[in-house]
């Protein structure tokens, strides 16, 4: 499989950095703190900006007082979080200005975690206070391409989750998603499949397009 593009736009979490770890346990003490189901909360969390995630588990909260005390607290710890094998290598082969990451997360927490592995942090990078509508709406990923310069069309995403890639399909952006949280069963509507970061390749040529090549 191979698809051409002129920019690529990274998710963050589940597809650079594996913190599934680190986001469970906040997320099961913000649940035993006001007595929620944590299966609940985690059945649609993925994808999702938190306080998004908070207005469908908890509409009786004060959810956007209660998503930025969640942010600080997640800011302040990287404990578990991990970089997923061929991220660094990947994000290095690159060009400086043809990517960006686009997370549900805020700037504070993705700029923690991608520091905290020694990650580079991109010139462009959408986060959670960018937006006004997170993923699966495709608001995300047409501001990234806004402000990369690059038409939608000419932008492919990669991501791990079905909210990113309805977000990506959405904005008329073709996906290639890694199979790293979810089974191939939940994937489907993704241009492309990768079992591993380390089955993507991308070759620049000299008009400034890029390559993208994934391994079977």
């Amino acid at each position: 499989m191979q698809l051409d593009c002129a920019a690529i736009l990274f998710d963050l979490d589940g597809v650079l950095i594996d913190s599934a770890a680190c986001i469970t346990r906040h997320w099961r003490q913000w649940a035993e703190h006001h007595n929620l189901d944590l299966a609940e909360i985690m059945a649609v969390a993925h994808g999702r900006r938190t306080v998004e995630t908070m207005r469908l588990v908890a509409p009786h909260l004060a959810v956007e007082e209660e998503a930025q005390r969640f942010a600080e607290i997640e800011a302040a710890d990287a404990e578990g979080v991990v970089t997923i094998s061929g991220a660094q290598s990947l994000l290095n082969s690159l060009p400086a200005g043809a990517w960006a990451i686009v997370t549900s997360g805020t700037r504070a927490v993705a700029t923690a975690r991608l520091s905290s592995q020694g990650l580079p942090v991109p010139s462009i990078m959408v986060t959670a206070e960018d937006v006004v509508n997170g993923k699966p709406d495709p608001e995300p990923y047409l501001v990234a391409a806004n402000r990369l310069g690059v038409p939608a069309i000419h932008c492919v995403v990669v991501e791990d989750s079905p909210a990113g890639i309805a977000a990506a399909t959405a904005a008329g952006m073709l996906s290639l998603t890694v199979a790293f949280t979810h089974a191939h069963a939940y994937l489907g509507a993704a241009t492309a499949i990768a079992q591993r970061l380390e089955d993507i390749t991308v070759v620049g040529s000299p008009d400034g397009r890029l390559l993208i090549q994934v391994t079977p």
